[in-house]
């Protein structure tokens, strides 16, 4: 069997499954294998351990991502938030109005608006 014009690699399924779904599959699988960057030393071997989890081969470091690429959506609009430093200070609000006892927290958050 293998490859054919419409679903690529996933021909492998046959006539299963039909064509619709074999082609989601087939955009996951090329997101999954394409080259991926480390976000601590840019380096570009990143193995995919389980689910989310990547390990580094160069630095050694260990961190979470999505199920098939080390950095989701969501997660370059937080890591985008926090590097702009708005965040803190609207953090800073939430942690007041929240209920729990976030104590550690709130001294960080003032710290850091101070330094601004």
């Amino acid at each position: 069997m293998g490859n054919t014009k419409k679903v690529g690699s996933t021909g492998r399924f046959g006539q299963r499954y039909g064509v619709g779904v074999k082609k989601r599959v087939l955009k996951v699988e090329q997101k999954q294998n394409l080259p991926k960057v480390c976000p601590f030393c840019s380096f570009s071997k990143i193995k995919r351990e389980a689910a989310g989890l990547y390990n580094c081969r160069k630095c050694g470091s260990k961190f979470t991502g999505g199920a098939y690429e080390p950095e989701t959506l969501v997660g370059k609009t937080i890591k985008k938030m926090v590097s702009q430093k708005t965040f803190l200070a609207d953090s800073a609000k939430l942690i007041k109005t929240s209920k729990g006892s976030y104590e550690d927290m709130e001294k960080e958050v003032s710290k850091a608006v101070k330094e601004e």
